[in-house]
C-alpha cells in the first residue's frame, strides 16, 4: 500500500481558518494545538509554524492577555483580507503590464535607422564608388607622373576632391553612428554588423 500523503501548506492553512470560522471562537496556541490534530488532521508540531503565517498573512487577529495570546479570526475579516489581496495583485498585474508595453515601445524604437532603406543603401554605395575611383585616380598618376605637368596636376586635382567627398560621407556615416550610440546605447561592432560597415572602414589618408 502507498504511504498517505501528508497536507499541504495550504491546506493546513484552510482547515485551520475552518476552525475558527465554524466555532467562531477565541483559542490559545495551546487549545489549537489539541484541536487542529483531533478535528482538521494538522499535525501538533506543526500548529504553531501555520497560525502564525495566517497572522503574518493578516488572516488571523491575535492579542495579548496578560501572559497568554490569543487567536481569532472571522469571515468578514478573511473577506477584506483577500479583497485586499486581489487589489494588490491587481496593481501589480497593471505594473507589469505597463511595463511590458515601455519596453515593446523601447524595442520598435531601438529599431529605428536600422531597417534598409534605399538612402542607407545608397550612401554605401556612393562610398564604395569614390574609394574605388581614388584608387583608380591613383593608378593615374602613377602611370603619367614622368608625362605631362599640367595632366598630372588635373589628376591630382580630381584625386583631392574624391578624396575630400570620401572623407565627407565618411564623417557623416561616423556622426550617425555617433547619433546611434547616444540615442540608443548601441555597441559599435553592433552598429556596423547591422549597416554592413566594414571593420576596417575609416578616413581616406
Amino acid at each position: 500500500m502507498s504511504k498517505k500523503r501528508g497536507l499541504s501548506v495550504e491546506e493546513k492553512r484552510t482547515r485551520m481558518m475552518e476552525i475558527f470560522f465554524e466555532t467562531k471562537d477565541v483559542f490559545q496556541l495551546k487549545d489549537m494545538e489539541k484541536i487542529a490534530p483531533k478535528e482538521k488532521g494538522i499535525t501538533a508540531m506543526s500548529v504553531k509554524e501555520i497560525l502564525q503565517s495566517l497572522v503574518d498573512d493578516g488572516m488571523v487577529d491575535t492579542d495579548r492577555i496578560g501572559t497568554s495570546n490569543y487567536f481569532w479570526a472571522f469571515p468578514s475579516k478573511a473577506l477584506h483580507a483577500r479583497k485586499r489581496k486581489l487589489e494588490a495583485l491587481e496593481t501589480q498585474l497593471a505594473e507589469s503590464s505597463q511595463k511590458k508595453e515601455r519596453l515593446q515601445q523601447s524595442i520598435e524604437k531601438s529599431k529605428i535607422g536600422r531597417q534598409e532603406t534605399a538612402e542607407r543603401a545608397a550612401l554605401i554605395k556612393e562610398v564604395a564608388a569614390l574609394q574605388q575611383k581614388k584608387e583608380h585616380l591613383k593608378a593615374e598618376i602613377d602611370k603619367y607622373k614622368e608625362c605631362d605637368p599640367d595632366v598630372v596636376e588635373e589628376i591630382r586635382q580630381a584625386n583631392k576632391v574624391a578624396k575630400e567627398a570620401a572623407n565627407r560621407w565618411t564623417d557623416n556615416i561616423f556622426a550617425i553612428k555617433s547619433w546611434a550610440k547616444r540615442k540608443f546605447g548601441f555597441e559599435e561592432n553592433r552598429i556596423d554588423k547591422s549597416f554592413g560597415i566594414p571593420e576596417d572602414f575609416d578616413y581616406i589618408d
